[in-house]
């Protein structure tokens, strides 16, 4: 496998913040009742698989994706934002060292990877984001604690969700092309 030439990492990092941003502007499909009036947020499975394939590049791109295309549209104050936004890097940033850490392949071949998959990309990172999340919108007054709780169900039930049904594939079918064309970023640079 070859690896990424820097001037491609910048082009990837360039393209992956594009996609998280009109992800998270306009992939989040809300249902009816959702609690804290959360919908089911896909750019939270593209963003884990970014950072799996980009390493720190993905992470920054969640981050930038965040920020740019939920918290300015939601009119969040600045300050805000720049914390708050660090839910998404949380959520990709768990799973990204817990593979590298523990020498898993993103493919999900063997029982050890789906085990590292489950437990680091698929429950405690979106655990940590959902309550990184709405703890911070409460803090920061954006809403209140009552609500805060609901925020943090809703963002629990979206990102558990897309997560478990898209992510899984992408890694499994995307990951061999991604590697097969020299992206693919063995370590977190």
């Amino acid at each position: 496998m070859q690896k990424a030439k820097p001037h491609i990492k910048l082009v990837i990092f360039v393209v992956i913040t594009i996609i998280n941003i009109f992800l998270t502007a306009f992939g989040e499909i809300h249902y009816s009742n959702a609690p804290g009036n959360v919908g089911f947020y896909i750019a939270a499975a593209f963003m884990i698989v970014f950072a799996l394939w980009f390493g720190m590049y993905g992470v920054i791109a969640a981050y930038v994706g965040c920020f740019i295309g939920s918290g300015i549209p939601k009119g969040m104050p600045l300050t805000l934002n720049l914390y708050w936004s660090l839910a998404d890097v949380w959520q990709v940033l768990i799973p990204l060292i817990a593979f590298r850490s523990l020498k898993a392949d993103v493919t999900l071949n063997v029982k050890k990877d789906v085990t590292t998959f489950l437990v680091f990309g698929w429950l405690i990172n979106n655990l940590v984001g959902a309550a990184w999340g709405s703890s911070t919108m409460a803090i920061g007054r954006f809403v209140s604690w009552d609500v805060a709780k609901d925020i943090f169900i809703g963002w629990m039930i979206s990102n558990i969700t897309v997560t478990i049904v898209i992510t899984p594939l992408l890694l499994r079918f995307v990951t061999p092309l991604i590697k097969k064309w020299g992206i693919y970023i063995e370590k977190y640079w």
